[in-house]
């Protein structure tokens, strides 16, 4: 770890210049959910392809219902029944009424359709023609129909090409696969898409004090909360994240276990062990990893202009130079370092143009200033109130307070050349929510 003091801006900027966007790949569409795509997709046929009813009920030409009332129906032969998926369509004449459900086309000859809520139900003047679900067995020709309802035309049809042309764009490169892009890509025909992978994060903790939730505590032990946190920061930020079991303050078993977690990375995040204590396994186990014919490879250590998350490592691992990015073990400490250098990076790596949360400017809200340390930028937790524009501090700035961060859904900036914030004073808070 050189003596060197790097600026959060340094750091970060550093980070971003070593990562890449992985290469895109063709996955079907189950596969692509949470990916970027990397091709503009248009449309190949009209969505919907056909006019088709809105609704059940029954598919009849306008001058025959024109008039019609409770009193005095528009009495219609019923000739056939058009369900979804219908291939032979009956053509309606003069005087005549098709049955047809939602979603099956509009029969040729029909300009409307009038809801079954607006007809007796088919059963008047003839055999009962009462309305079937969708797929039944048609019972074709036959009875009549009694419409109590005039209809304009267009009535209850939903026409082709309504949602979408041929030839439209459907979704502009750079577009996150949510659940209504898959929908939207499988409606047009498409079964596969290019996108950039959703990075694979693997998340490691250190520390032979840590216990996994669920165990028994002992003497001296702690729950290891900071793998599951970053684990699940990893998946938010759009990567398939995989958490690994602390491993305990023994390099060579630290380094092995890196070694074997290569295999399913593209971002390795370790937490605790890059401070300067005696068994900062860490970087004990990486100062030494790199390869001297790859300038830049190896981790470097190094301290930084902040609070909480000082000392901080970052560098490449392994024969494909995976990134690392070697994180401070206390809670607040790791999660406000996943948040200011982690996520940029797996969003860089899913080929995002916009890699940052969303700031903005908030009056500060709370019953005494705030104080903050010469010649470092602090990130104290908050929560932000967009309506009023204001911002209140949760819990104190020590790194160990885990219960605040939970309650928080900012993080409040206060620049290196502040020291103090008075009540009503304008900050700039990171949005987390």
């Amino acid at each position: 770890m050189s003596n060197t003091i790097w600026s959060v801006d340094e750091h970060l900027e550093d980070v971003l210049a070593a990562v890449k966007p992985l290469e895109p790949i063709e996955l079907q569409l189950p596969d692509a959910q949470g990916c970027v795509l990397v091709e503009d997709v248009t449309v190949p046929v009209a969505l919907p392809p056909f006019d088709n009813s809105s609704m059940d009920g029954y598919a009849v030409r306008v001058a025959d219902v024109a008039g019609a009332s409770e009193e005095f129906p528009a009495v219609l032969t019923v000739i056939g029944d058009v369900a979804a998926g219908s291939g032979e369509l009956p053509a309606v004449g003069p005087g005549q009424a098709a049955r047809i459900m939602t979603g099956a086309p509009l029969p040729p000859g029909a300009e409307a359709v009038v809801p079954v809520e607006w007809t007796d139900g088919g059963t008047g003047g003839g055999p009962a023609t009462t309305m079937r679900p969708a797929g039944a067995a048609p019972e074709g020709a036959g009875g009549e129909v009694r419409v109590h309802r005039p209809a304009e035309a267009r009535a209850h049809v939903r026409a082709r090409g309504s949602d979408v042309q041929a030839g439209d764009l459907a979704l502009a490169a750079g577009t996150v696969l949510g659940a209504p892009q898959i929908g939207l890509l499988a409606a047009i025909g498409r079964g596969s898409v290019t996108v950039r992978p959703r990075p694979r994060v693997v998340v490691l903790s250190t520390g032979s004090e840590l216990v996994q939730p669920g165990e028994e505590l002992g003497q001296g032990q702690i729950y290891d909360s900071n793998s599951f946190a970053l684990a699940a920061a990893a998946r938010e930020a759009g990567a398939i994240a995989y958490r690994v079991g602390a491993v305990t303050d023994d390099a060579e078993v630290l380094r092995a276990t890196i070694e074997d977690q290569l295999i399913r990375a593209d971002l390795l995040v370790t937490t605790g062990g890059v401070s300067v204590g005696a068994y900062d396994v860490v970087k004990e186990a990486l100062s030494s990893v790199g390869d001297e014919d790859e300038p830049g490879s190896g981790i470097d250590f190094r301290k930084l202009a902040m609070q909480p998350g000082k000392p901080q490592g970052f560098g490449s691992i392994g024969p494909d130079h995976t990134p690392l990015l070697a994180l401070p073990g206390n809670p607040v400490s790791s999660y406000v370092s996943f948040e200011l250098f982690v996520r940029p990076a797996i969003r860089t790596l899913m080929g995002l143009p916009d890699v940052h949360r969303p700031r903005a400017r908030a009056v500060l809200s709370a019953d005494k200033p705030l104080s903050s340390p010469a010649a470092r930028r602090q990130f104290l937790r908050g929560t932000y109130d967009a309506d009023e524009a204001t911002v209140t501090p949760v819990g104190g700035s020590g790194s160990h307070l885990i219960a605040a961060l939970a309650q928080a859904d900012c993080l409040i900036v206060l620049p290196e050349d502040v020291t103090s914030a008075e009540p009503g004073t304008e900050v700039e808070v990171i949005l987390l929510g």
